[in-house]
Order: structure tokens, then sequence, then C-alpha cells
């Protein structure tokens, strides 16, 4: 059987001013370099990583990334606390600094990390049916 490919990542904004970079595959300490090129590519000032801890963080916070663990399980609702603080930090970054990318990911980029980004874009003005 093939491998399963995944898909390229991916930026998605709204209303130009809210970009988020999802990433599709879990990054290791032996994909790191890559990631963090892409990262830089996108503008990523700051990662949400909603996934156990697959790679040491020191490499990105190098780079001037801010790298943030809020881990939940796969098929969970993250639990209010985490959306709290990522309700926060979507509106310290994007109302009060005006700059840079959030980028989330979790271990498939089908789960978690869409599941904030939906929830970012509901709370500012996107239609539920239009954030599907």
């Amino acid at each position: 059987m093939a491998p399963m490919k995944c898909p390229a990542p991916v930026e998605i904004t709204y209303k130009n001013t809210f970009p988020f970079y999802i990433h599709f595959l879990n990054s290791n300490n032996v994909t790191l370099n890559k990631f963090i090129e892409e990262l830089k590519k996108y503008g990523v000032t700051t990662i949400v990583r909603v996934c156990e801890a697959t790679y040491d963080i020191t490499l990105v916070k190098k780079e001037g990334i801010q790298v943030l663990g809020w881990s939940f399980d796969d098929g969970a609702p993250p639990s209010n606390q985490i959306v709290d603080d990522w309700l926060n930090l979507v509106k310290t970054k994007y109302c009060e600094e005006h700059g840079g990318c959030i980028a989330v990911h979790c271990v498939a980029g089908f789960g978690r990390a869409p599941v904030l980004i939906a929830l970012a874009l509901i709370k500012g003005g996107l239609k539920y049916g239009d954030v599907l």
C-alpha cells in the first residue's frame, strides 16, 4: 500500500486580518528545519501545538517564534481554558498587536487544529456554515 499523502501547509485568512497557518504533519526533530522554513515563509510568530510534544522547541524559539503547548485529546473538544486562551491569543495578535501569523498544528491537521481555527473565525464574525 502506498503511503498516505498529506496536503501541503495552508494559510487561512478572514477579512485579511486573521492569518492562520495550518500544518498537516506533526513535525519532529528530523523535520524541524523544514518546518521552521515553512513557518518563516508564512510570517508565523506564534505556534499553538495542540498535540503531544514531538520536537525540541529550542531551535524554533531561536528564530523568534513563540511555542504554546495546549494539548488536548484527538477527537475530544478543547477544554474551556484552552478555548479562552486561544481566543485571547487571537484577540491579542490580530486586534491589539496587528502582526504576524499564528500557526496551529496537531498530528494530522484534520481535527484539533482546524477546530481552533474554526472557533476563531466564528468569533471573528464568519458564519458557522461558511466556516465548514
